[in-house]
């Protein structure tokens, strides 16, 4: 198998321009977009959603390809934190719209806490697991270890803001810890993603950890393009 940089076309962008004005993740949306395509999971697990871009990303790789049958799932209560600040109602009436509209056959919102929502999910079910909720250290070091016995054998944690200092912002201590146990892929750009193989390397991600300084680059580079041509990343 090889990796491929796709150039796609993101449905939910014209949909609500809330989704792309806040978003801190859309540095990363081409990255996510091709990991989906390259790995073709059968379940996706993301912890924390907000307005939806890094989940409709992922999303739009499954709705691109028939060979793609990954059955994508949003948690978040839609309340905010100390954080993000507190949600509207519009921030999930928005979500659940787009979702229905573009997404509705691979995608599912579960309005409940990480924890309660842990229990819904078998162990070892779980191919991809994006944590971006709450970001203190001790929050992700929770969410972490709550849903590690979820993750699937080879499968992957991707955790943002890992190049986030500010506040009480703790991801990019948990990260540091975490990335000289594990193998791994860092991207710096767009507060950083990190990129987690905490049960075993699939045989064909061995050739994408080989590159992964090649992939940072790259990535880093669209994301700097889109700046330059006046996207918000």
């Amino acid at each position: 198998m090889k990796w491929i940089f796709h150039n796609p076309d993101f449905a939910y962008e014209c949909y609500h321009p809330t989704i792309l004005s806040i978003s801190a993740w859309l540095g990363h949306r081409h990255f996510a977009y091709d990991l989906i395509r390259f790995m073709k999971p059968d379940t996706l697990v993301e912890l924390g959603t907000h307005w939806g871009a890094s989940f409709f990303s992922f999303c739009q790789a499954v709705a691109d390809d028939d060979q793609v049958q990954t059955d994508c799932y949003a948690v978040d209560t839609w309340e905010g934190d100390p954080h993000a600040g507190l949600y509207t109602n519009e921030v999930y009436a928005t979500v659940s719209r787009v979702t229905e509209q573009l997404y509705a056959h691979k995608a599912s919102l579960i309005r409940k806490t990480f924890d309660e929502a842990a229990n819904d999910f078998e162990d070892e079910t779980v191919q991809i697991l994006h944590i971006d909720g709450y970001h203190t250290y001790e929050a992700v070091s929770h969410d972490y270890h709550t849903w590690l016995p979820k993750v699937a054998p080879n499968g992957i944690v991707l955790f943002h803001d890992i190049s986030c200092y500010f506040k009480d912002f703790g991801v990019h201590q948990f990260w540091d810890q975490l990335k000289v146990q594990y193998p791994h892929i860092e991207f710096t750009h767009s507060w950083g993603l990190g990129v987690l193989f905490p049960k075993g390397v699939d045989a064909h991600f061995q050739e994408v950890l080989a590159m992964r300084d090649f992939l940072s680059h790259i990535y880093s580079s669209r994301a700097t393009e889109l700046a330059r041509r006046g996207a918000q990343i």
